[in-house]
């Protein structure tokens, strides 16, 4: 067992929701190791995700490091003096940096062969036909440290894992209504409930009660022109409009967000914002394995064995079953 480290870093190089569904780890590494320093190794696009979880110290940009020498990605990592590094996400580079930097206790999953050259202690971590959420997957790295997996409502009834230091101010938030953010699209992470079926769930929010923000980058909003030039009068188009920590402090002051198991769905439910997810019953994108994390997260699921749409996500009849009613009445749950 890893006794009383000074300094693990935690390295997770890709996208938002794995980030956000990674940051239990440093926050059980927190609570055992109060004293301890936790550094991040990520990418450059999901910094600010970070610097909303106060519970780590340092942030390592993967993409400014990948550019150095061999030689130079090992210096500053052994300038770090860690005692450990944790490959929640396995970058075969990283791994070989770690082994060479002389960093004491290096964790990875044993599915990964240049970990058995580069890692000296080994998980027996395979997350594709795992019955355990990501979440669950991830912290099972830190068996060597003594901390034990937690139950699913364990990890959901956590404080938030995200707490911005800093707020802005939105004009368009200055309402009294229930304001509500629907994120159509998923940048390919989940499978979508359609355009189609968001804009029976506008009309189906009363505009004298609701206040309804459209959410996206700028390349999502191509994919959906059409959709976003008839929007009714109430409803705000946001996409494109915001940096990552704008967005972050948006979600935190809206009442709940809508999505598909993608980025912001899991920034929503780690800020302690109602999130409600729509899943299909696909194994290994079905809720069980990336439902939202929070006190205030939920998720829409059709209780079926899927068979016919699984291999083609443009037409997944599974998601589609949900219904906007469906989600109209989750909605409604919203304090």
């Amino acid at each position: 067992m890893i006794k009383n480290p000074e300094h693990i870093i935690v390295s997770r190089t890709d996208a938002i929701g794995d980030v956000v569904l990674t940051l239990p780890v440093a926050l059980a590494l927190r609570k055992k190791y109060p004293n301890c320093k936790i550094t991040w190794f990520g990418k450059t696009y999901t910094h600010d995700v970070i610097k909303a979880a106060p519970y780590i110290n340092g942030f390592i940009n993967f993409d400014e490091w990948i550019k150095l020498s061999e030689s130079d990605r090992t210096e500053q990592l052994k300038t770090l003096n860690a005692d450990a590094i944790v490959h929640v996400f396995p970058q075969k580079e990283i791994a070989k940096a770690a082994k060479q930097a002389g960093i004491q206790n290096r964790i990875g999953t044993s599915h990964r062969v240049f970990h058995w050259l580069t890692c000296n202690q080994l998980i027996n971590l395979g997350r594709k036909n795992s019955d355990l959420h990501e979440a669950q997957l991830n912290i099972k790295l830190l068996s060597h440290f003594g901390i034990e997996i937690p139950f699913v409502e364990e990890l959901k009834s956590s404080s938030a894992y995200l707490k911005p230091l800093s707020s802005f101010s939105f004009d368009v938030l200055n309402t009294e209504k229930v304001k509500v953010i629907l994120h159509p699209r998923s940048r390919g992470s989940g499978r979508e409930w359609g355009l189609q079926n968001f804009r029976k769930l506008i009309d189906l929010l009363p505009a004298e009660k609701y206040s309804i923000f459209v959410t996206g980058t700028n390349e999502e909003a191509a994919t959906m022109k059409e959709f976003l030039n008839e929007l009714p009068a109430h409803v705000v188009n946001m996409t494109g409009k915001l940096s990552l920590s704008e967005y972050i402090s948006f979600i935190q002051q809206c009442n709940g967000l809508v999505a598909a198991g993608t980025g912001p769905l899991h920034v929503a439910a780690a800020l302690g914002t109602n999130a409600l997810g729509l899943f299909p019953p696909i194994r290994p994108i079905h809720p069980g394995r990336w439902e939202p994390i929070g006190p205030k997260a939920n998720y829409l699921c059709i209780d079926k064995s899927c068979s016919d749409c699984k291999n083609d996500a443009s037409s997944c009849k599974c998601i589609s079953e949900i219904t906007p009613t469906m989600v109209f009445a989750s909605i409604q749950q919203w304090k």
